[in-house]
């Protein structure tokens, strides 16, 4: 196999080279293990979903996409970000209606960089719907916490992916935490 960049691959693809394929997983597959590391890290601990799974699932999703219109490389990840959101949120939602009738809660554990205040444990559902109505208010903010949050992003990566600055990046995340903070704490 010919080591090629995956900004050079995603080109591939975007043209109707689908053979490549093959190529851009072993590429990929390390960096796609540490987000769904980094999702399932916040999962409570009895989680039955492996990063594997979560990784597989997530890639078929990816490429078995309509053609996508890969701009590079941060824009494949922050895009993975988003499918191992909407993955986890549905497992989540089919795990609460199995349990009494929906009644059980999922919690995630919050890491340093994106703890609410004190708090230590958030459930996932809650912080899914509280992002779908700060997409209504601003679209891009929900994009940031998305890709921090749910994709264990850099700030460098997702002002990449957004072609922003990377003080943009910080400046709108630091709003957006605090309207999800509000959200969420009004929720209770």
């Amino acid at each position: 196999m010919i080591d090629k960049p995956i900004t050079q691959l995603l080109s591939e693809i975007k043209s109707g080279r689908q053979e490549v394929l093959s190529e851009l997983l072993p590429l990929v597959y390390d960096e796609l293990r540490r987000l769904a590391n980094s999702y399932l890290r916040r999962e409570r601990s009895d989680h039955t979903l492996q990063p594997t799974a979560l990784v597989h699932e997530a890639y078929l999703k990816l490429v078995g996409q309509n053609p996508v219109e890969w701009e590079n490389r941060a824009h494949f990840f922050g895009i993975a970000a988003r499918l191992m959101r909407e993955i986890l949120i549905e497992y989540a939602r089919g795990r609460n209606r199995q349990k009494r009738g929906g009644e059980m809660k999922t919690q995630i554990a919050l890491d340093d960089a994106v703890s609410f205040h004190n708090e230590t444990q958030i459930d996932v559902i809650a912080v899914d719907e509280a992002l779908s109505k700060l997409e209504s208010l601003d679209e891009r903010q929900a994009r940031i916490v998305e890709m921090k949050f749910f994709g264990g992003l850099r700030v460098e990566e997702i002002a990449e992916v957004l072609s922003i600055s990377p003080a943009t990046v910080k400046r709108e995340w630091a709003t957006a935490k605090l309207l999800l903070y509000k959200m969420l704490d009004s929720a209770r």
